[in-house]
């Protein structure tokens, strides 16, 4: 019999994790251009993934190639570029706030395109998350007024995509083990990184000369091994464990723990802040319920 609260564990797991890979984009960034930060984690990632899970590529149907393929565009490749993209111009906290927009993203086209039904309780509970992080980010902006917010877009453009990811894996990858569908995601996308990163300037002296690379290297590889490719094994799991809505609302939790980051890297937090993380926590709770 299976635990029912195992799903829980996943989620606090990979809020964790995925919270935490904010913090290490900005510090990515500082020896690394955002094509060079993506390519590298994408690159980073499909080896491991690969070498772990090749193995099980075999035993994926050939009619769920396609929506690999997909999957792996909108759910990894893409977003990996977008996020260090934006934070060139905006916080890690910030980020990770407006990547709060995923669950709301998710009943939205769900219910749209995959025709997959929410409740009343759930449909609430994603607004009450939507409000506690709206005042999140009204605040940050306030804290931040020099913040370019229109590099947000990044980030608002990736949650449409994961909000598709989610639902793609649901409706379509459902029987598809997790770590098959994380081999079989970059399969396609390992090569477009190789080849990003060769027209980004990497292999050059400039870039080998800067004392910040060492660095670098160091937070993107562990951003890859264990903010994309463990945690993406993790959410698979998730997504069969639970409903698209519930594995999605991992993204309301996460800016808790990038904001508990930013505090410790000198990014200001205020008593209005921790009052909407509350309301983010409530509108978990009542996501993940079916009644």
């Amino acid at each position: 019999m299976k635990n029912p609260n195992i799903k829980w564990i996943y989620l606090i797991i990979l809020s964790v994790i995925w919270g935490s890979s904010f913090i290490l984009i900005k510090k990515s960034l500082l020896g690394l251009t955002p094509y060079q930060l993506g390519a590298l984690r994408t690159l980073i990632t499909g080896i491991l993934l690969l070498a772990f899970g090749y193995h099980k590529l075999k035993t994926i149907p050939k009619s769920k190639w396609k929506w690999l393929l997909i999957s792996g565009l909108l759910g990894s490749f893409i977003p990996a570029f977008f996020f260090a993209i934006a934070e060139t111009e905006i916080d890690s906290a910030v980020a990770s706030i407006l990547n709060s927009l995923v669950p709301l993203n998710t009943i939205l086209l769900g219910f749209a395109v995959f025709k997959i039904t929410s409740t009343k309780r759930q449909v609430l509970g994603v607004i009450i998350g939507f409000i506690g992080t709206a005042i999140l980010i009204l605040k940050g902006s306030e804290l931040n007024p020099n913040q370019n917010y229109l590099y947000a877009g990044f980030v608002i453009a990736s949650t449409l995509m994961y909000a598709a990811n989610v639902n793609i894996i649901k409706r379509y990858l459902q029987d598809v083990k997790p770590l098959a569908i994380a081999a079989g995601n970059y399969v396609f996308i390992v090569i477009p990184a190789l080849i990003v990163l060769l027209f980004s300037d990497f292999f050059t002296t400039e870039t080998f000369n800067n004392p910040a690379l060492p660095k670098a290297l160091m937070y993107v590889s562990i951003l890859a091994i264990f903010g994309t490719a463990i945690a993406k094994v993790v959410f698979f799991k998730l997504v069969q464990l639970s409903t698209p809505v519930f594995a999605s609302s991992v993204t309301y939790i996460m800016p808790i723990v990038a904001l508990g980051w930013g505090i410790l890297d000198d990014e200001t937090f205020s008593f209005i802040q921790g009052f909407a993380a509350l309301l983010v926590l409530v509108g978990v709770y009542l996501s993940h319920k079916r009644k």
